[in-house]
C-alpha cells in the first residue's frame, strides 16, 4: 500500500490503524479501547491500557540487544564522549530511579531537569519515567525569571540541575540562577539535586536542601527499581511553550499515545530500525529533544548520538565526522544551523564518509529554498522538510521515506502525517480554500496520539489557545499555509507575523524566502514595521555569506535583496529598509528573535530577552539602526 491508501485509512479507521500500530510497544496491560473521543477536543488514546516508557526504551532491548550502543554523548566543550550500551543504560537508570526515590520522588510528582546535553540528563528522564514521576526538561541556562515561572507552574518535588554548562568554550554557571530561581518562587522546591562536572568548583550550598549526584550514585550502586506502570492516558512529561499572555504553556503528553507515535514515526518517518543510528541536534530542552533525542531512538532500539556544542567548533566538519565515525542513518536538524554552516567551504562536508547517511531531516522553522539547495549540494543525500510544533510532539507534515517516499519540493514539508486530518482554510469563512490560496492550517480534531492532551492544570487555557478560532471544533497551528496541486503543503509563517501593506497581507516568511535567494545573503530576518502612509511596511535585516565593513559592498549587497524582492513577489513586497548586520539576535535553540527586532526598529522595549543566545546580536541591531540602512531610507 502507498502512502495515499495508509494515510486515508488512518483517517477514516482511525481505531482500527492505531489498534494495530499500538503492537509496535510492550504493554503490560493491553488497551481495553483504542478511542474514547466522547469529549470532544479532548481525547484518550489506548484507554485502559498499562504501559511505561522507560520500560519500552530500555528494559526491552536487554534480551537482544544489551551490548549495543544506545547512547553516544559527545561533548567539544568539555572533550568527554560517553559510549554507554543498552546494559550500561539500564544500569545508571536504575541508579537514577533509585536517587529520585530517596529524594521523596514518586509517582505523579514533577521534576525540573535544567541540564544541557549530557548522559545525565538523559538518565534522569528516563528514571523519572521508570517511577512514574512527571518531568519538565528546561532548557539550561534559561533565565532565573522563567525558571521560577515553570516551578511555579508545575510545583516540583525536586530540580535536578548541572553545576553549570559551558558555550563556545565559556563556562555558564547554573548554581546562582537556580539559587536566583528557588528565590523568586512562590513553590521552590524542597530537594535540589547538582549533577557537577567540576566546571564551578565555587558552587555554593544551601544546606538541607542540595545534594549531590555523585554521592548519592555511590550510596544507591547497583540498585535495582521497579518499573511503574501507568495507565495510557496518565501524563509523561510537561513541555513549556510561550504564550501570547507571558506566562509558558505547560504542554502535557501523555505515556501510551506518545510511544506509539513515535514507534511509527521511528519507522515510516526517520527510516530508522533497530541497531540503526540516528544524530538529533537538538538540545534536550526542546521538543525534538525530548522525541528524536531520547524517546524515539531508544523505543525502536536504535543508537542515538547526543552532542553538546557547537557546530563549527573545533570546525565545521564536526557533526560530519560524527557521522561518519558511528555510522549515523538519519541526521535531524535546524534550518538555522545549516545557515550557520552555510557561511563555511562545503568541503568541510565532503572531506568525511557519508555513505552510511541516507536522510538529512529539518524542522524547528521554515526551510529556505537557498539554504536546502546548498545543503543538497553539499551532501548529495535527501534534505527532508518537516513540520511540527512543541504541541503535535512529532512531525504533522512530512515525507515519509520509510514507507512511500515522495519527490522533494524545496520549500514544502510534504504531505499530512499518518492520523492528522489537516486542512487549510479562510480565516473569516472557515472554508476549505483552493491550491494556491493562502489560509490557516487547521487539524481536524481528534488529535491522533503523541499530540499534547492538555495545558498542564489549565483545560480552559487548552481550549482557548488553540480551538476557540473558528466556529467549526478545530486545532489552528496559527500558521499560513497553502497546498499546491499535488497536495504538497507550504508553511509561510505564523497568522500574528503578518505584513499589511496598504491592504496587501505579506507573511514575512514569503520575503525572507525571497531576500534569502540573493546569492550573497547568509540569513534574513524580516520584520513588518509602522508606516504613517501605508499602515506597516516590510524591514530586513541580514547576514551576509563574506561578511564585510566596506559601505559600497554592503549597498550594493542591500540594493540587490530589494530587487530580488521585487521581482519575486512584486514592488508592493519590496524592503523599505535594509540593515546589514554581522548577526542576528536569535535564542538558544536558534530561533530569530522577530519580535526583539520589531521593537527595536520601532523605537520600543525588546521584551524578554532572557532566551538571547548572543547579546553581542542586539548590539549590532542597535548600532545598525543608529547607523541607518544600507538601502531604503
Amino acid at each position: 500500500m502507498g502512502y495515499e491508501d495508509i494515510y486515508r485509512r488512518s483517517v477514516d479507521e482511525p481505531e482500527a490503524f492505531w489498534g494495530e500500530e499500538a503492537r509496535a510497544i510492550h504493554w503490560h496491560v493491553p488497551p481495553r479501547q483504542i478511542l474514547d473521543y466522547s469529549q470532544p477536543p479532548f481525547r484518550r488514546w489506548f484507554v485502559g491500557g498499562q504501559t511505561n516508557l522507560c520500560y519500552n526504551a530500555v528494559d526491552r532491548h536487554l534480551a537482544d540487544r544489551a551490548d549495543q550502543l544506545a547512547l553516544v554523548a559527545v561533548s567539544t566543550e568539555t572533550n568527554v564522549t560517553r559510549e554507554i550500551s543498552y546494559r550500561e543504560l539500564h544500569r545508571e537508570v536504575n541508579a537514577f530511579a533509585a536517587i529520585l526515590q530517596r529524594l521523596g520522588v514518586g509517582r505523579g510528582d514533577r521534576v525540573v531537569i535544567y541540564m544541557p546535553n549530557m548522559a545525565e540528563a538523559v538518565f534522569a528522564m528516563l528514571a523519572c519515567a521508570r517511577i512514574g514521576a512527571i518531568h519538565s526538561v528546561v532548557f539550561g541556562g534559561f533565565a532565573a525569571h522563567n525558571l521560577a515561572l515553570r516551578i511555579d507552574d508545575a510545583r516540583p518535588k525536586l530540580l535536578i540541575a548541572a553545576d553549570a554548562g559551558m558555550r563556545g568554550g565559556k563556562v555558564i554557571p547554573y548554581k546562582p540562577l537556580i539559587d536566583e530561581a528557588c528565590a523568586k518562587a512562590n513553590t521552590p522546591p524542597p530537594k535540589v539535586l547538582i549533577v557537577s562536572r567540576g566546571l564551578d568548583p565555587a558552587e555554593p550550598k544551601v544546606a538541607g536542601r542540595d545534594e549531590d549526584y555523585a554521592a548519592l550514585r555511590q550510596a544507591v550502586g547497583e540498585a535495582s527499581v521497579e518499573v511503574e506502570w501507568l495507565e495510557s492516558n496518565e501524563p509523561s512529561y510537561l513541555l513549556y511553550t510561550s504564550g501570547t499572555t507571558g506566562k509558558p504553556k505547560g504542554v502535557q503528553r501523555d505515556v501510551g499515545g506518545y510511544a506509539v507515535a513515535l514507534a511509527l514515526s521511528m519507522r515510516t518517518v526517520f527510516d530508522v530500525a533497530p541497531g540503526q543510528v540516528m544524530f538529533s541536534t537538538s538540545d534536550v530542552g526542546w521538543a525534538v529533544g525530548h522525541s528524536y533525542n531520547v524517546y524515539g531512538p531508544l523505543i525502536v532500539g536504535a543508537t542515538s548520538v547526543l552532542y553538546e556544542g557547537l557546530p563549527f567548533h573545533p570546525d565545521a566538519g564536526i557533526w560530519w565526522s560524527l557521522c561518519e565515525k558511528y555510522g549515523v542513518r538519519t541526521m535531524f536538524s535546524s534550518p538555522t544551523a545549516i545557515r550557520v554552516l552555510k557561511k563555511h567551504d562545503a568541503d568541510f562536508i565532503r572531506r568525511h564518509d557519508l555513505s552510511k547517511l541516507r536522510y538529512l531531516f529539518l524542522a524547528g522553522e521554515p526551510l529556505d529554498e537557498p539554504t536546502a539547495h546548498w545543503i543538497n549540494d553539499a551532501l548529495g543525500k535527501p534534505i527532508i522538510d518537516n513540520y511540527w510544533q512543541t504541541e503535535t510532539g512529532w512531525p504533522a507534515l512530512t515525507l515519509l521515506p520509510g514507507l512511500d517516499m515522495k519527490p522533494v519540493k524545496f520549500g514544502s514539508p510534504g504531505f499530512p502525517n499518518l492520523g492528522y486530518r489537516m486542512k487549510v482554510i479562510d480565516e473569516n469563512t472557515g472554508a476549505e480554500v483552493g491550491p494556491g490560496e493562502k489560509g490557516v492550517l487547521v487539524i481536524q480534531p481528534p488529535l491522533p496520539p503523541g499530540c499534547m492532551t492538555t495545558i498542564w492544570n489549565d483545560d480552559a487555557r487548552f481550549l482557548s489557545s488553540y480551538f476557540s478560532h473558528f466556529k467549526e471544533l478545530l486545532y489552528s497551528s496559527l500558521d499560513w499555509a497553502i497546498r499546491d496541486e499535488q497536495g504538497y503543503t507550504f508553511i509561510l509563517g505564523r497568522t500574528d507575523d503578518v505584513i499589511n501593506v496598504a491592504g496587501h497581507r505579506l507573511g514575512t516568511r514569503e520575503i525572507e524566502e525571497s531576500v534569502s535567494g540573493f546569492p550573497a545573503v547568509a540569513e534574513a530576518a524580516v520584520i513588518g514595521v509602522s508606516d504613517e502612509l501605508k499602515g506597516q511596511v516590510p524591514v530586513v535585516f541580514a547576514t551576509l555569506r563574506q561578511a564585510t565593513e566596506e559601505p559600497h559592498e554592503r549597498v550594493h549587497a542591500a540594493e540587490g535583496m530589494r530587487r530580488t524582492v521585487e521581482q519575486s513577489l512584486g514592488a508592493v513586497a519590496r524592503p523599505a529598509r535594509v540593515y546589514i548586520v554581522n548577526a542576528l539576535p536569535k535564542t538558544r535553540s536558534g530561533k530569530l528573535l522577530r519580535r526583539s527586532l520589531q521593537a527595536l526598529a520601532q523605537g520600543a522595549d525588546p521584551g524578554d530577552l532572557s532566551t538571547l543566545d548572543d547579546p553581542n546580536a542586539l548590539e549590532e541591531v542597535k548600532k545598525a539602526l543608529q547607523r541607518g540602512p544600507e538601502a531604503g531610507s
